[in-house]
């Protein structure tokens, strides 16, 4: 009796196609966190002060925006908590161990509130981690923005630094909005009218802050301090946040408006967003640290584009993927783990016959996006 041919296997299912505007945003925003770090290493000038004071006025805030974009899919169901568990909080423990180590030995820097106070820059991760866990409340509520923006405003009277909770409260605005846009969201948002208005809204910025920089406290702009640290009574701090909120969120959308949706080397990059992150902190830390550009103050403009030019060259280095090839396991020490059990599963399996018993997770792909709608 002639046995019936065996079905053929179905074919895989082909990968998700990634979205060469979002690496090219995330991959963008992350070198301008490096940039905007290693100016604080130049010596005051007003060439310094004003681009720093320019960029932060919407860099963080594009950042946050596009964090809540990719975080749409989290839901409080066990394997998200498990992902987030595993892909925010397992990292912030890591990092912010190791640059108190960093800072302490070598920098003999004084930390305290290990854990309890994020320290630099680790607060994104902690800000991140309250941002997930809200998210489907954001998700299901009507008027979400505005709920966010009373959140912003009201915890600039409430302060509080366990977590960076004040600073989370401060962003909510933004991560909300990111969070409840659609795709049709982002075809609207890449339009010529768009980057007309964020053309008019970078260049406005940037002459805003050359003039006025000396009157904008930095506290403001870092979302982190309650209006009183900042210098503001409540009124005055309720007004100021209201109009930041209004300037960063249209400068924002028109600095995301201007990003390529070309898929290109660069675009290759955006999947190391985190590395860059928590990575780059030891770079600056180590050069601040050398204290070697002294010689700045007397060549502000040439040591403003040295520091901006070898910046970019950091961040792009450590998002080089032989780089963060190499770097990955620290940022996913768990990840990498289950990675090598399964890997190891699969080639002991040939070895076994075909009817070895298989281990629980054998045969489970795995997600090479360990970090869904992080810096991912």
């Amino acid at each position: 009796m002639t046995r019936p041919a065996p079905s053929p296997s179905p074919a895989p299912a082909p990968a998700a196609r990634r979205d060469a505007w979002l690496d090219n945003a995330k991959m963008a925003l992350v070198t301008l966190v490096v940039v905007g770090h290693a100016w604080v290493l130049l010596p005051a000038s007003h060439l310094e002060q004003s681009a720093y004071h320019a960029l932060y006025v919407w860099h963080v805030p594009a950042f946050v925006m596009v964090t809540g974009y990719l975080s749409r899919s989290f839901a409080w169901t066990l394997p998200r908590f498990r992902s987030l568990l595993l892909t925010v909080a397992v990292p912030y423990l890591v990092f912010e161990a190791a640059m108190a180590i960093f800072r302490t030995t070598v920098g003999g820097e004084d930390l305290d509130r290990l854990f309890l106070d994020p320290h630099w820059p680790m607060w994104y991760l902690a800000a991140l981690f309250t941002w997930r866990l809200v998210t489907p409340i954001f998700l299901r509520i009507r008027y979400p923005l505005v709920v966010a923006v009373a959140i912003s405003l009201l915890g600039g009277i409430v302060g509080g630094d366990v977590l960076d909770i004040s600073r989370a409260m401060g962003l909510l605005p933004f991560f909300v909005l990111g969070l409840r846009a659609t795709s049709a969201d982002l075809d609207r948002l890449r339009t010529r009218g768009w980057r007309a208005i964020g053309a008019l809204a970078l260049v406005a910025g940037a002459i805003a802050a050359w003039f006025l920089h000396d009157a904008v406290s930095m506290e403001l702009l870092y979302w982190r301090s309650s209006y009183a640290d900042a210098g503001y009574d409540v009124a005055g701090g309720l007004l100021a946040r209201a109009a930041l909120l209004l300037v960063a969120g249209v400068t924002a959308l028109g600095a995301l408006a201007w990003v390529p949706r070309r898929a290109s080397w660069f675009s290759a990059l955006g999947p190391a967003t985190l590395i860059v992150y928590l990575f780059h902190g030891f770079v600056v830390k180590g050069v601040e640290y050398a204290d070697v550009l002294g010689w700045a103050a007397d060549l502000p403009v040439v040591g403003f584009l040295v520091v901006t030019a070898v910046s970019v060259a950091v961040a792009l280095a450590l998002a080089a993927p032989p780089v963060s090839r190499g770097l990955n396991p620290a940022i996913d020490p768990l990840g990498t783990i289950d990675d090598l059990n399964v890997r190891r599963w699969d080639e002991e399996i040939p070895a076994r016959g075909a009817g070895a018993a298989l281990p629980p997770e054998a045969g489970v792909p795995i997600d090479p996006a360990r970090f869904p709608g992080n810096l991912r």
